[in-house]
């Protein structure tokens, strides 16, 4: 079912104008950032204080230029990421095909779990797998109505609580001008290193930046002319990514540090509402758990609208039914649909038998390699004849690309030699 939304609009010229228009960056944004970039920031400023804010605005800078390339790809050539990847080889539409089915059932298990724990921790009147079952079932009625324009309010309110009681809790415990300027000098403490790259790779980041070009056609952007907009609207995103993160990372810093307690998982945030409440009050404690369960169901929510969209196009691809002027995959498609409800009813097995292991080491497997393969297709489709000249890439994103390629490849065999060695 298509809205006025989907139908294409004039780009504005203004700034004041393009800021109107923000919406998909800051729910792409959103959506890569959940509780697992929270705890991230929370746990390397708890143990290096501020030495990491140079790391955080190198992250954010990374995944702009990331994002940028997945929006410039589809507003200069009208194809998707999907596209693009097929024009590269079969094996980069199989790639993708085999990484989405086994990533959206376990990631459907562990997202709606994660925002089930912040749920049970306020509300303690079911059990866990309960709260669990509701979420999906919840994120995936809103996503079946097929209306962006719901999703994307639902999404901005979840991103607005997030985003002001974190950021709001940081500002009690701001550290020294001195200090966090002393932050923005590039340095890697001992024992340090694998902690700073996690932070730089994890910020903002997931599979939905390949989402992103679904999101632009929903607003209505389409062509060239909307390059410029497109910009603004990450530049925003990721400048609020860079905040949040930073705030993650002052909590760390002056209240966790030296105090001992240790915020290894989602287990951990709850601790720390209860720490928070016992030294500002009950309503500290759960303004910080509504911020904790608005990081999680948002990531739920991004993935559950986003996501399906790669899937029901992988499917078109597959088929070769996509051609030249043909509509885009829309939420009403049933290999959208299927996706969805993939994504949401055999995950509910895992909240009984918890995760297999067998599943776990190949879902960690690909999942370390997706990130490098995003950055590997943008260098290679917008450096091609794909592109016309003055959208092709310029020195900087060539460089952000190669940089993003090595730092995640790193990442990616570092944990395929966890996994397997």
């Amino acid at each position: 079912m298509k809205t006025e939304m989907n139908k294409p609009q004039t780009a504005p010229v203004t700034f004041s104008d393009k800021l109107k228009k923000v919406g998909p960056g800051i729910v792409v944004a959103a959506t890569g950032v959940g509780t697992a970039d929270l705890i991230t920031s929370i746990v390397i400023g708890t143990s290096f204080g501020t030495t990491f804010v140079w790391a955080i605005i190198v992250g954010a800078i990374l995944k702009y230029f990331l994002n940028e390339g997945v929006g410039r790809w589809y507003l200069a050539t009208g194809k998707t990421m999907l596209d693009g990847w097929h024009s590269m080889g079969k094996w980069a539409t199989g790639y993708f095909g085999v990484y989405s089915v086994i990533w959206g059932f376990v990631y459907g298990a562990a997202a709606a779990s994660t925002s089930a724990m912040a749920m049970h921790a306020m509300f303690p009147i079911m059990p866990l797998w309960a709260w669990a079952i509701i979420h999906s079932i919840v994120g995936f009625l809103l996503v079946w109505t097929g209306r962006y324009l719901l999703f994307e309010r639902v999404m901005t309110v979840l991103i607005g609580i997030m985003f002001i009681t974190i950021i709001g809790t940081a500002f009690l415990f701001l550290p020294s001008i001195g200090d966090f300027a002393y932050g923005f000098v590039p340095r890697i403490p001992d024992g340090s290193f694998m902690l700073m790259l996690g932070l730089i790779g994890g910020v903002g980041g997931t599979i939905t930046m390949a989402s992103y070009g679904y999101w632009l056609s929903e607003k209505g952007w389409s062509g060239k002319g909307w390059i410029a907009t497109m910009r603004t609207d990450g530049k925003v995103a990721y400048t609020l990514t860079a905040i949040f993160t930073l705030a993650g990372l002052i909590i760390g810093a002056q209240f966790l540090a030296g105090t001992g307690v240790s915020i290894r998982d989602d287990e951990g945030l709850i601790t720390l509402a209860e720490m928070l409440g016992a030294e500002f009050g009950t309503p500290m404690r759960w303004l910080f758990l509504i911020a904790f369960w608005s990081a999680a169901y948002s990531s739920l929510l991004g993935v559950w609208n986003g996501v399906p969209y790669l899937f029901a196009d992988f499917v078109k691809t597959v088929r070769k039914k996509k051609k030249e002027g043909k509509q885009p995959v829309s939420e009403t498609e049933p290999a959208y649909r299927a996706y969805l409800a993939w994504l949401t009813f055999p995950p509910m097995i895992l909240f009984y038998f918890g995760k297999p292991v067998e599943l776990i080491i190949i879902y960690g497997a690909l999942g370390a390699l997706f990130m490098p393969f995003l950055a590997i297709s943008l260098l290679v489709l917008l450096n091609s004849k794909q592109v016309s000249l003055d959208f092709r890439n310029k020195w900087a994103p060539n460089l952000v690309f190669i940089s993003c390629l090595i730092m995640f490849s790193y990442l990616g065999i570092t944990k395929l030699i966890d996994i397997f060695g």
